[in-house]
């Protein structure tokens, strides 16, 4: 029989491994006492002394752990957590991989929790674990549990508020905690894979998302202890942020593209700017043109989505190249512009055809033109938001470009679908030109460069056409491009000025390539304003643009050259209003007082006293006989031209000749009036639209069919003609306007097959001719020996083009 002494027990305590005494004498009898520090200090040194021992008092805490969790010993549980906070911080051995198995297994357990403290606790260890450096690296551990149970977090969704926002705020910061443990570590699962993108950032959106229906009144005491749930979200977000690499930006900014997709979020737009203000704002700046092309690639994957979806993209992208300033666009400009004139062209094809689909109309989504508007707006304000980025050279690749999508009349084709016809090819004459006038905003040393041929070509053609809109909107650019020193501000309203110093005008010396721009294309430009001063449908604000273009080419571009036919210009166009009697009243008042507003601006400029002299009196005679032909009086009620106006009212040219050629001016040029002189440009652009054009080709082809020449050839000039010619007169604009019309509606409606062969038949008949011709061309001469060969008349000598002259005949 054996006998255990009641001492045996206590003796049994002292057999147990040294390291569980250890870890028991931490735990105080009392949980509110607190970690007994003097023991904690004793297992501290233990475990640097035995490392090997490390992995088993993680162990054996996980279990006194895990029994205290189950018994709800909350108390023990949190000296536990702090316990192992401690050792991690201070032991950084080779054994440790095995130690933190056994923490982040406790983690997990307190994570796994239905008490909020619980889950606070456990996302407090993990973010301190976190935030250790660790000497060695781990092949097998995971953290995708984590990172979803973290993102659950932050959806929570607990009844109490207070808990409610710890909860979330703590699976911030363990995300926040798991993006810095994982994303330097190459041995560690790719943080920045899909699956675990799809659930960090839609979370980190779902809490900034929540300041726009949180309504706080902030106390300074709560300020101070912590930061709202919004902040902390934005700086976890800016930090994911600025750890993405170049291969990870997609990854990145996809799911903010689906979460604003899944939560219609683009059509408010405030939270979808400001979410890519944050991205522009957080990522490496010689990425951001990554950004840029995800979000263009989105608006044309939303292309036949509701308006207001592709402007709240549109506006996201201008804010974001506003951003960033150097380089957003990166190596691929064109494209940029090209994907946003693509969705102006839809948006116009869109709102004439009122559907998304050209085949079957799509009765789910009903098009609103005043959206489809505002789309337009916003895509003509982001393609000047991205020229603004740009450096000048850059610049005047894409006005080119864009000018080379234009619709002109007998250049380029028609932009406007099937569906649209002339009016959609309008609409987006106007969109482009608008887009222009928005990349045009910037200051040119060179004026070779800023208005090279191949742009100035195609843009002076719309000068001429019948729409007003059009030819104000040309005038804008041209005021734009030239003006270099910001004066466009000064010419207007137009008004006579006393004394032009007043303006401050900012004139520098014309320099060498400003010349030879001038000696290139001034006269085109001269017979374009003139021409333009002739449309009927002008209003005030064209004949203001075309004074402020004077007036710039004067300051910025004028030599002494320039000025005598500026001057030139500025009487013909006094001309014009006298002697154009077709004009409306308005327009007729509206040349002259451009006239004597220009020639005063110029005169004061020149500096010639007489000069000055000349045109002050004939201004102040207007004012006394006719002022509504001066600019501040050009909209009187009820006002008319005189039948004939004379005398002192009017500018004359010989006498300014003659007083400018003191000074040094070319009297004779002076003396000589100005006239435009037409070009077949000039005929072709003044057309409506393309359809026209076509109508003047075919007028031109008739005219020159052989059945026209015998007919002209047959007919003779007698006073009965002439009488009829006079008679039928009336109708013949009426007549060619109704012949244009089938012309045009021909070529609309006609088959391939049959404006085929009636191309075919051009082209025989130009072949014909030019057989002709060259039959002309290559005729034998006659023989030197004035013989005949056989007989016959005709020679068989060699043609022109191959026979020998002696060298002396040869010059």
């Amino acid at each position: 029989m054996y006998y255990f002494s009641p001492c045996v027990c206590g003796c049994c305590g002292a057999l147990r491994p040294r390291y569980k005494r250890l870890v028991d004498n931490i735990f105080p009898e009392d949980p509110e006492d607190g970690l007994v520090k003097a023991n904690m200090e004793k297992l501290t040194f233990y475990a640097l002394s035995a490392p090997e021992k490390l992995d088993r008092i993680g162990a054996y805490l996980s279990e006194r752990l895990s029994r205290d969790v189950a018994r709800h010993r909350y108390g023990y549980v949190c000296i536990a957590m702090e316990a192992l906070d401690q050792l991690l911080m201070a032991c950084h051995c080779q054994s440790i991989n095995l130690f933190v198995e056994s923490f982040l297994t406790m983690v997990r357990k307190l994570l796994e929790a239905d008490k909020p403290n619980l889950q606070i606790l456990g996302t407090n260890s993990f973010v301190k674990f976190a935030n250790i450096e660790e000497d060695t690296a781990s092949y097998h551990r995971s953290y995708d549990f984590f990172v979803s149970r973290f993102s659950e977090m932050c959806h929570s969704s607990y009844e109490d508020p207070d808990s409610r926002t710890k909860i979330r705020m703590a699976g911030i910061r363990g995300l926040q905690g798991v993006v810095r443990k994982t994303v330097n570590d190459e041995l560690q699962a790719n943080i920045w894979d899909p699956q675990h993108m799809d659930k960090i950032v839609p979370s980190l959106l779902f809490n900034l998302q929540q300041e726009e229906g949180i309504e706080r009144s902030p106390s300074p005491e709560t300020e101070k202890e912590k930061e709202s749930p919004v902040e902390l979200t934005e700086r976890c977000f800016r930090e994911l942020l600025g750890r993405a690499a170049y291969d990870n930006i997609k990854n990145a900014v996809k799911p903010v593209l689906m979460h604003l997709d899944n939560h219609s979020l683009w059509e408010s737009k405030t939270f979808a700017v400001r979410c890519f203000t944050i991205i522009m704002y957080s990522i490496q700046s010689q990425h951001s043109h990554l950004v840029i092309q995800q979000l263009l690639g989105h608006l044309d994957a939303n292309s036949k989505n509701s308006a207001r979806v592709r402007a709240g993209i549109v506006e996201v992208i201008s804010e974001a190249a506003v951003i960033e300033a150097s380089g957003s666009i990166g190596p691929t400009v064109l494209e940029v512009f090209n994907t946003l004139l693509k969705q102006l062209r839809l948006s116009v094809d869109y709102e004439l055809t009122g559907s998304y689909d050209s085949f079957a109309n799509m009765g789910s989504k009903v098009i609103k033109v005043h959206e489809e508007r505002q789309l337009q707006e916003a895509v003509i304000k982001t393609i000047g938001s991205f020229a603004n980025t740009l450096p000048t050279y850059q610049r005047s690749e894409v006005m080119l470009f864009i000018i080379g999508k234009i619709p002109v009349p007998g250049m380029y084709p028609a932009l406007g679908s099937a569906n649209t016809g002339v009016e959609g090819s309008r609409m987006i004459q106007i969109m482009l030109l608008k887009s222009l006038l928005q990349v045009t905003g910037f200051q040119s040393t060179n004026i070779l460069t800023a208005l090279p041929t191949s742009f100035l070509d195609p843009l002076l053609s719309f000068t001429l056409m019948e729409d007003a809109e059009i030819r104000l909107l040309v005038l804008d650019i041209l005021i734009s491009i030239i003006d270099r020193h910001d004066n466009r501000h000064k010419f207007s309203p137009v008004r006579i000025i006393s004394d032009i110093s007043v303006l401050k005008l900012k004139v520098d010396k014309c320099s060498r390539q400003d010349n030879l721009f001038m000696k290139k294309h001034s006269q085109r430009l001269y017979r374009h304003i003139y021409l333009a001063c002739k449309e009927e449908s002008s209003v005030q604000r064209h004949f203001e643009s075309l004074h402020t273009l004077l007036g710039l080419i004067c300051v910025e571009l004028a030599n002494e050259e320039v000025v005598v036919d500026l001057i030139r210009l500025a009487l013909a166009l006094q001309d014009l209003a006298l002697t154009e009697e077709a004009l409306p009243v308005y327009n007729r008042c509206a040349i002259h007082a451009l006239s004597a507003a220009y020639l005063n601006l110029i005169s004061q400029l020149t500096t010639v006293p007489t000069f000055c002299q000349h045109v002050h009196e004939v201004i102040e005679s207007r004012k006394k006989l006719v002022p509504f032909l001066l600019p501040e009086d050009v909209l009187v009620e009820s006002s008319k031209i005189p039948e004939k106006v004379e005398g002192e009212v009017l500018f004359v040219q010989a006498k300014i000749a003659e007083m400018l050629g003191g000074s040094g001016y070319n009297t004779e040029r002076l003396a000589t009036p100005y006239i435009p002189q037409i070009t077949d440009e000039d005929r072709l652009s003044k057309r409506k639209s393309i359809g026209d054009t076509v109508s003047l080709q075919l007028e031109m082809e008739s005219r020159n069919s052989p059945e026209k020449e015998q007919r002209s050839t047959a007919e003779q000039i007698t006073f009965e003609t002439l009488k009829q010619a006079i008679v039928d007169s009336v109708n013949v604009e009426e007549l060619e306007r109704e012949r244009r019309r089938q012309v045009v509606e021909r070529f609309q409606t006609a088959p391939f097959e049959e404006i085929a062969a009636h191309c075919g038949a051009r082209a025989s008949l130009l072949q014909s001719k030019l057989n002709q011709i060259f039959e002309i061309t290559i005729r034998p001469p006659p023989s030197p020996s004035g013989s005949v060969g056989n007989g016959h008349g005709r020679s068989h000598s060699v043609p022109v083009y191959e026979m020998k002259f002696p060298d002396l005949c040869v010059y």
